[in-house]
């Protein structure tokens, strides 16, 4: 493929009797910033890599990158392709980065850019002709600004995908999820499932929060994600069951 590297990293695990892999796309958002969307979108496509399919992730806006070897990276989009198992350039997979760690609208402007809805389609597009799987990872919450008039959730409803919702377990996380689930729904958008995440290991009540979450969020849990020593795709993968998401459907999960 012109202007990127499809690996082979996922061959081992390659579908028995040469089953087609199911196409797989989804759109990964949580309830606020730093709450694990960067670790468990990798973790999805760990396990997309795994299954045997061609994986790559996206992170379409990227806010806090460093200059490295003359190139600029982020620590988010480089887990994400470390994760997969196609390697396009950069300025495929991540359209917008940007050096200022701050809100995105706020880095732009910083460097007399506007963040526009076509270069990301585009690159999606060209993402999903050399690829089977892939997943978009948002930036902080749902609602967040890209210019005057156009935020991530306008993305999400742009590209159309199923939602998995990201919940960063700590107090105040039950109304900061169902009020993203609204705003979800609201646009149209399916929701696939969630995951939790532990972000606060000293949280009380974690199990009855996500037994409320449970009760109260129209789409299955996926799994939780407790406080890992080594917080890699591989570890997180391991608590992580996508076997119920649309296109998810392999002889070999």
């Amino acid at each position: 493929m012109p202007g990127g590297v499809v690996t082979a990293e996922a061959q081992p695990e390659a579908l028995a009797h040469d089953a087609m892999p199911s196409r797989f796309c989804c759109f990964v958002t949580g309830t606020d910033t730093e709450i694990g969307k960067t670790l468990v979108s990798s973790a999805i496509l760990y396990k997309l890599a795994h299954s045997g399919r061609r994986a790559c992730g996206m992170k379409p806006v990227a806010a806090g990158a460093t200059m490295v070897d003359g190139e600029l990276r982020n620590e988010d989009a480089d887990m994400l392709r470390a994760a997969g198992n196609v390697h396009l350039p950069s300025s495929i997979t991540t359209p917008f980065m940007l050096k200022e760690p701050a809100a995105p609208h706020i880095a732009a402007a910083l460097e007399g850019v506007t963040i526009e809805a076509v270069p990301i389609l585009a690159a999606f597009t060209e993402i999903q002709a050399a690829s089977d799987a892939v997943v978009v990872e948002g930036v902080g919450g749902f609602r967040v600004p890209f210019n005057d008039d156009f935020d991530s959730a306008d993305l999400a409803a742009q590209l159309n995908l199923p939602v998995v919702l990201v919940v960063g377990l700590r107090l105040g996380c039950i109304s900061h999820a169902l009020l993203t689930v609204e705003a979800i729904v609201a646009r149209g958008l399916v929701l696939a499932g969630w995951v939790a995440n532990t972000v606060d290991p000293d949280m009380r009540f974690e199990a009855e929060n996500i037994e409320a979450l449970e009760q109260r969020i129209p789409a299955p849990l996926l799994g939780h994600v407790p406080r890992l020593t080594e917080p890699t795709a591989a570890a997180a993968a391991e608590f992580i069951d996508l076997a119920g998401l649309p296109g998810w459907h392999s002889p070999r999960l």
